[in-house]
């Protein structure tokens, strides 16, 4: 057998192409969307996917407002976090959250299902935009719309 067949190839920075991507939130569950969304903003949807690049697509989130959550998660599924004084827990339900900023709840979901490290807080702050309704600011970039 030929040698330079089990070589693994590394792909380049200057040779990712990074497109841009659209997804409809309308009557989605919260879990599902946010998994199909890492996948693709970390780029595991690609051949040459490397998990310490960031090869990953641009994503937008449009309908933030119609996410659906199952059971009985609205009343019961809590957001957790400490300020860093005696007696300073905070909770809030994910209801609340909901009529808060709709778009916390896509991005806490997102942010918690990758990876805790540099990388992965680039991705994160780079290549997802989430928005309230249909309208957004990326037309030049001519997204593609996915079911």
């Amino acid at each position: 057998m030929d040698s330079l067949s089990f070589k693994t190839i590394s792909v380049k920075k200057n040779l990712i192409n990074k497109s841009w991507i659209m997804i409809d939130a309308s009557n989605q569950i919260l879990g599902r969307l946010s998994s199909k969304i890492v996948h693709i903003i970390m780029g595991k949807h690609k051949s040459f996917f490397s998990p310490h690049m960031d090869c990953g697509d641009y994503v937008i989130v449009l309908n933030s407002n119609k996410i659906k959550l199952s059971g009985n998660k609205w009343n019961n599924k809590k957001y957790i976090r400490y300020t860093g004084y005696p007696g300073g827990k905070k909770i809030i339900f994910a209801k609340d959250l909901f009529y808060k900023d709709s778009r916390i709840l896509i991005y806490k979901s997102v942010e918690r299902m990758l990876p805790k490290n540099r990388l992965s807080r680039k991705i994160f702050k780079k290549n997802l935009y989430v928005y309230h309704d249909e309208k957004h600011n990326h037309k030049a970039q001519n997204p593609i719309l996915i079911k």
